[in-house]
């Protein structure tokens, strides 16, 4: 299999921009077809400039996105006497929170009513039974286009951490250190490593690469660097570096900006 040849930005705001503009212009595609929109997003800093460009071209021409599902990745769970359960909704660090604040709040900020997307449409997987979450996606008709995100210094894509397996699906896993201390950046509010639960229900390997029709993997700054270089190289799936998914994708693309491409 060959390298994924990546596509660079100046900076990730163009990047945000151009990338808006194509998924945008699916989105409407399927509402002219009259069929629902599948977008799964990782709950991470990486799609930001993403939905931050989707908002400001909604602002100038807005567009519906009632059709629109939000297919999460994953959510941190905490143990609680009855077994391990999604944290509560209003913690700082709650994907469900990040879900509802940082993405259909943004896309859904100057729209009117009828073409928002409505909060029943953003999905999670459910840690009382992860693989319901791989059939109801695979009953949906699979997602349409999945944003995809890589740790900074492990490779993680979603909660799938390193090892995971090419065949893994949904499903609860323990959190290696590595992601934890990655993701106390996504969520500046962690005062330390031991705030960050050491629990989460993820889809998996699989569950991205079978279920989605297309996949884009944003990668941008200085501190994505080391996942630039691994993903730029992979020719195919890597266990050590979980995001090398994006090889086993269908119309997979790489985005990255200078920042993270810098000496390649």
């Amino acid at each position: 299999m060959n390298a994924i040849t990546p596509q660079i930005f100046p900076e990730p705001e163009t990047l945000g921009r151009v990338f808006a503009e194509r998924l945008l212009t699916r989105i409407g595609q399927a509402e002219a077809a009259g069929r629902p929109f599948l977008l799964g997003c990782p709950g991470g800093r990486s799609p930001r400039p993403v939905y931050q460009a989707m908002r400001q071209a909604l602002a100038r021409q807005p567009q519906d996105l009632n059709h629109v599902t939000i297919v999460m990745m994953d959510d941190y769970l905490a143990e609680t006497a009855s077994g391990l359960d999604h944290v509560p909704v209003e913690s700082h660090f709650s994907c469900r929170r990040f879900a509802q604040d940082e993405i259909v709040g943004v896309l859904n900020e100057g729209l009117p009513d009828h073409f928002r997307i409505p909060p029943a449409q953003i999905w999670f997987p459910d840690p009382r039974d992860p693989a319901a979450y791989d059939a109801r996606i695979a009953n949906a008709g699979g997602i349409d286009l999945f944003i995809l995100a890589s740790g900074a210094s492990d490779g993680h894509v979603a909660f799938n951490p390193k090892g995971s397996a090419p065949g893994s699906q949904s499903r609860i896993v323990p959190l290696a250190e590595e992601t934890r201390r990655d993701n106390m950046k996504t969520f500046p509010d962690f005062r330390s490593l031991t705030e960050v639960p050491r629990y989460g229900v993820t889809v998996g390997v699989e569950t991205i690469a079978r279920h989605s029709k297309a996949a884009v993997m944003i990668v941008w700054g200085e501190g994505k660097r080391l996942a630039f270089q691994k993903l730029a190289a992979a020719r195919g799936y890597d266990p050590d570096w979980p995001a090398s998914v994006i090889c086993m994708c269908r119309e997979a693309e790489i985005l990255a900006d200078k920042a993270a491409a810098a000496g390649q």
